[in-house]
């Protein structure tokens, strides 16, 4: 046979293999491995100390983690290392009991060295000493971790509705796109699972703090038994041997799992910040001069009364106070931010005026004042500008044509923190926003109250409340939407084109989008031109779709329904036609690939009335306010029950009631049953009239 090949040897299956995925079988069988067959000292030498590097790697990777979820195994370590360690016990229990009798070496070295030097061979001192740690392991670190990690995942599944509503919140308001918004989620996700698998983590460590007390007694009680009764021992030399090694044993196990259980705290009790767990101690508690003065004075005090050690006490205070003096000398010395520019400011010119001093009017624009010019300077890292072009392309992918781009710029006649939205310079909408906080808005579902500036959501009209930084996690559990003062302004921004969206379709606009058919819809778009309908007339028709919330994406499809038609001028019967011919289309807007649709009905003897007064040319006052109030009543039971708010009638009177209640009833859709697809089933749940 021939010799395999380096290349023929590096393509063999178990080449491939990743060692990583061996790691967990592996372990699991050398645990049950110490647990079953017997091990030479010099074995266990190496688990003991391999056990103890292992917690240390442990501890040391929860300090320096930023996130959690940079540790997502860790709940899968601490049940690993504690199955190691109590393998371990199984393992020197044999070990000291077989061989006990032969002196402090017979169960290793390392157990040797945890039962005489560390405890100077004093076995009462070792009693003491390991009792301590056990108290300590048990009562204090894993009972606050254990408690920490139940109250963390409780909180963390109470604000994952609120995280996402959020994450909803800005993938509808075009902030961002599906990759992230299904990114985000995912993140949810893990940070729940990660808290819930803390949770029940915790509970091994308690139970291993138990299992090494109750292992301690048993290696006592058996060690004795076995050096008096099989080996012949006095009691008081059975007594001492074995105690020495099970104390060295129980150290050995013990002083790991301390550091594991102080890991576990670390990993459940930190704040989620950029910053380590070191970094953020440092960074906040010697960070104020006046702390740390004040500190140095009462130990100066201190140091001063006679008998104290006034060595020590006086070092530490000159010790901070150097450090105060340091801090204070350098926050005195750093500059001071400069003021951001104001934007779009031109020098003063004292030329003679021309044509170049004439500024045509901006189609949408955006006026802010001065505390929120850096939310849309690139300089100073602004996101607003990032999500107006994310609003503008969400907008242009869902409604059908590219809006105009917002002109920004800042104007000193608004409040600091004030911003006006403008359709052809003509304030369309307004509002206030902190940078330095975060809007949570209530959706109605909110489990408490929290404390803040109390304002209305801009948008939507929700209430609302500004928080701080600190109060977001806080708000999250108790089901708000929180968002940051840049996603306001966008979501605002962006409610405000949808409902203006004709007003922004120019002429302009409308060419590129018969440019857009190609050559494929050049022959479509000859047949309608000049022919059914001028450019000025598609306008305007378009103009009616969009007012009545009709995407205009199926270009094609308005145009064929245009050139079927006969020779009209009535835009409004038009408007209609386009509008049973978009019928599925607008169907899938309001209902989804649901195949029952949830509807407002017209009562019958109502509808003969609307029928009369469109007949006569007016709606008589009294009846207007009647109808106005059975729609609001009618749509508040429609959104009651989860159902889309969406009146169908008859194809005579959509556009008298669309007139009439869309204006007065923000978010009320008028349909026809012309529209609605033969393969989908009405059922009624709302009535406007006497079946209500």
């Amino acid at each position: 046979m021939n010799a395999l090949s380096p290349r023929m040897l590096k393509d063999l299956p178990w080449q491939n293999m990743r060692l990583n995925l061996m790691a967990g079988p592996v372990l699991i069988i050398m645990v049950l491995a110490m647990m079953i067959l017997p091990l030479p000292p010099f074995v266990l030498d190496i688990l003991f100390t391999f056990n103890i590097a292992l917690g240390i790697m442990v501890l040391l990777v929860s300090m320096f983690t930023n996130k959690p979820l940079e540790f997502a195994a860790f709940p899968a370590v601490l049940l690993f290392t504690t199955l190691l360690r109590l393998a371990l016990n199984v393992a020197s229990t044999r070990v000291v009991l077989i061989e006990g009798h032969g002196g402090g070496a017979a169960a290793g070295k390392v157990i040797e060295a945890f039962g005489t030097f560390l405890v100077g061979g004093n076995f009462a001192v070792g009693l003491v000493v390991f009792m301590i740690l056990v108290i300590i392991n048990f009562m204090v670190i894993t009972k606050g971790a254990g408690r920490i990690a139940e109250v963390g995942a409780r909180f963390m599944l109470d604000a994952m509705p609120g995280k996402q509503m959020a994450i909803d919140a800005d993938l509808n308001a075009g902030l961002i796109g599906e990759a992230e918004a299904r990114e985000r989620r995912r993140q949810v996700s893990q940070e729940a699972d990660f808290y819930g698998s803390m949770d029940g983590a915790s509970k091994f460590v308690r139970g291993d703090a138990v299992a090494g007390l109750i292992i301690m007694v048993v290696n006592i009680l058996g060690g004795l038994m076995i050096g008096v009764l099989q080996h012949q021992m006095d009691v008081a030399s059975a007594a001492t041997t074995y105690t020495l090694l099970t104390v060295g044993d129980g150290l050995v196990a013990q002083i790991p799992a301390l550091v594991i259980s102080t890991a576990a705290g670390v990993m459940v009790s930190r704040v989620d910040t950029d910053e380590d767990v070191g970094q953020q101690m440092i960074g906040q508690l010697f960070v104020n001069p006046r702390v740390l003065a004040l500190t140095a004075g009462v130990l100066g005090l201190l140091g001063l009364v006679p008998g104290m050690p006034n060595f020590v006490f006086l070092l530490f205070t000159t010790a901070l106070g150097s450090l105060a003096w340091y801090l204070a000398k350098r926050q005195a010395s750093a500059p001071e931010p400069e003021p951001a520019p104001l934007l779009d400011v031109a020098p003063p010119e004292s030329t003679e005026a021309s044509w170049d001093d004439v500024q045509l009017v901006d189609v949408l624009g955006l006026e802010v004042g001065h505390r929120l010019i850096p939310m849309v300077d690139q300089e100073q890292s602004g996101k607003l500008l990032a999500r107006i072009k994310s609003v503008r392309k969400k907008f242009a992918q869902s409604v059908g044509f590219l809006p105009p781009v917002v002109h920004i710029r800042d104007n000193l006649e608004l409040g600091a923190n004030g911003y006006t939205i403008l359709l052809k310079e003509a304030v369309i909408g307004k509002g206030e926003v902190y940078p330095d906080k975060y809007l949570a808005i209530d959706p109605g579902q909110t489990s408490g109250s929290i404390e803040g500036i109390r304002v209305v959501d801009p948008a939507f009209g929700l209430p609302a409340v500004w928080v701080d930084n600190d109060k977001r996690e806080h708000a999250q559990i108790y089901g708000y939407t929180v968002v940051d003062a840049s996603t306001v302004v966008a979501t605002h921004l962006n409610h405000l084109m949808q409902k203006h969206a004709g007003e922004m379709l120019g002429r302009h606009e409308v060419q590129q989008l018969l440019d857009r058919l190609g050559e494929a819809g050049k022959a479509l778009v000859e047949d309608v031109l000049d022919k059914k309908v001028n450019l000025a007339q598609l306008q305007r028709l378009l103009q009616n779709l969009l007012a009545e919330q009709v995407p205009i994406r199926d270009m094609r499809t308005i145009l064929e329904t245009l050139a079927e038609t006969g020779d009209t001028a009535d835009l409004t019967q038009l408007t209609d036609r386009v509008r049973v011919a978009l019928g599925r289309s607008i169907t899938q807007q309001w209902f989804g690939a649901s195949d029952v649709l949830n509807i407002i009905g017209l009562d019958a003897e109502l509808e003969d009335v609307l029928l009369q007064a469109r007949s006569s040319g007016a709606m008589e006052p009294g009846l207007a306010e009647t109808v106005l109030e059975m729609a609001r009543g009618a749509l508040q039971r429609q959104e009651n029950g989860g159902n889309p708010p969406v009146l169908v009638v008859r194809q005579a009177l959509r556009q008298m009631l669309s007139h009439f209640l869309q204006a007065r009833i923000p978010g009320l859709v008028v349909m026809t049953d012309a529209e609605i697809p033969n393969d989908k089933s009405i059922r009624i749940t709302s009535w406007i009239g006497a079946a209500a």
